[in-house]
C-alpha cells in the first residue's frame, strides 16, 4: 500500500483563475499535507502575471503559492531541452521535491517523471467545473458564475456617474445598480463630510479620493458584471481645482491610475436642492463645464444625461446597454 503523500505541486498559467482551478487546487490541498502552487507566467500574456499570482494567493490562503516568471518554452516542440529547462526552473523555486504532481492535462505525467514524483490526475474530462481559461477570456460575462470574486473585479465593467452636485447622481447610481442587478459604490465624500457637518478642507481631498477608490475596490469583486460608482477620484480633482485652485499630487496620481469604462455626465437642468454637503448653488453650469473638460482632457468615454428623472434613467440605461453591445 502506497503511504499518504506529504508534499505536492500544482502548476498552471491560471489565465485567468476560474472555479475549475479552484476545484483542482482544493483537491490537491486536501490530498497532501503541504501543497505548492506554481503560477507560471510570460510577459506577452494578456493578463499580467503579478495579478494572477496575487489572485491565487487570495484564493488559497495558507497554501505556498510561488510565481515562476521565467521566459520558458511552452511546448516540447519549441526547444530540444524543454523538460530539462522546466525541471531546473521548478527545482529552483520549489521548497522540496514534491512527492505528487497534480494536473488535469496529460503533461502532468511527464512532469511528474521529470521531477521524480507520482502523477495524480484530477478531473481530466473537466466535467466537475466545465470551463476553461480560453472560454473565460473570450466571453467572461457568459461564464460569470464560474469566475471567482478576485477575478471578477478585473472583468467587471465600471460606469461612473459624474457631474455637479444636486443633479441626481446618487439616485441614478442606485437605480442603475438595481436595474442591472448589481452593486453601487456610494460617494465617499458625502460620508466623510456629513461626519464633519459639511466642513471641507483641502487636506480632506486625498482621503476623499482614497476612500472612493477603496470603496470601489472593496465592492468590485462582488459586482454582477457591472459596477456603478457615484463619482471617482477624477471628480475629486475637479472639486479641488474649483474650490481651492490646486490639486494634491496624490489625488492627481490616483485619478490618472483609475478609469471607468463609461462616464455618465449629469446635466444641471434639474432644481438645485440644498443640504449640508452642497456648496455651489450658483455655479452648477460652470462646474458642469469643468467636469466635461476633465473628461475630454483625459480622453474618457462619456454620455451627457439630461432631462426629467425618467428621461435620465432611460438615457442612462440605453448608454450602458450600448456600451455592453460594443464590448
Amino acid at each position: 500500500m502506497t503511504p499518504p503523500a506529504q508534499t505536492g505541486m500544482l502548476l498552471g498559467k491560471f489565465l485567468p483563475p476560474h472555479y475549475g482551478h479552484v476545484y483542482l487546487g482544493d483537491f490537491a490541498r486536501h490530498f497532501v499535507k503541504e501543497l505548492t502552487i506554481v503560477v507560471g507566467t510570460l510577459q506577452r500574456e494578456p493578463i499580467p502575471g503579478h495579478l494572477r499570482f496575487e489572485w491565487m494567493r487570495q484564493l488559497f490562503p495558507g497554501v505556498n503559492v510561488v510565481h515562476l516568471d521565467e521566459e520558458l518554452p511552452q511546448d516540447p516542440s519549441e526547444h530540444p531541452d524543454f523538460w530539462h529547462l522546466w525541471q531546473t526552473a521548478l527545482q529552483r523555486i520549489l521548497p522540496c521535491r514534491p512527492e505528487v504532481i497534480f494536473a488535469s492535462e496529460p503533461y502532468g505525467q511527464k512532469l511528474a517523471e521529470v521531477l521524480g514524483g507520482r502523477f495524480i490526475p484530477v478531473n481530466p474530462e473537466r466535467s466537475i467545473r466545465p470551463v476553461s481559461g480560453t472560454a473565460v477570456r473570450a466571453d467572461p460575462f457568459k461564464h460569470w458564475d464560474l469566475i471567482p470574486p478576485p477575478v471578477r473585479a478585473w472583468y467587471a465593467k465600471r460606469i461612473c456617474i459624474f457631474g455637479p452636485e444636486s443633479t441626481g447622481k446618487s439616485t441614478l447610481t442606485q437605480n442603475l445598480a438595481a436595474h442591472f442587478q448589481t452593486l453601487a459604490v456610494p460617494e465617499y465624500a458625502r460620508t466623510l463630510l456629513e461626519w464633519r457637518d459639511g466642513r471641507l478642507d483641502p487636506a480632506d481631498l486625498p482621503d476623499i479620493a482614497r476612500g472612493q477608490a477603496a470603496s470601489e475596490d472593496a465592492l468590485a469583486p462582488h459586482a454582477n458584471r457591472l459596477l456603478f460608482t457615484d463619482t471617482d477620484p477624477l471628480a475629486t480633482c475637479v472639486w479641488s481645482e474649483f474650490m481651492f485652485g490646486h490639486t494634491d499630487p496624490a489625488v492627481t496620481s490616483l485619478a490618472e491610475s483609475r478609469r471607468a469604462d463609461l462616464y455618465l455626465l449629469t446635466d444641471v437642468d434639474v432644481p438645485w436642492v440644498p443640504d449640508v454637503v452642497r456648496y455651489l448653488p450658483n455655479d452648477g453650469a460652470k462646474f458642469l463645464e469643468r467636469c466635461e473638460q476633465a473628461l475630454i482632457a483625459t480622453n474618457r468615454p462619456y454620455v451627457k444625461i439630461s432631462g426629467t428623472w425618467e428621461q435620465r434613467m432611460h438615457a442612462a440605461v440605453a448608454a450602458v446597454e450600448s456600451m455592453m453591445a460594443k464590448r
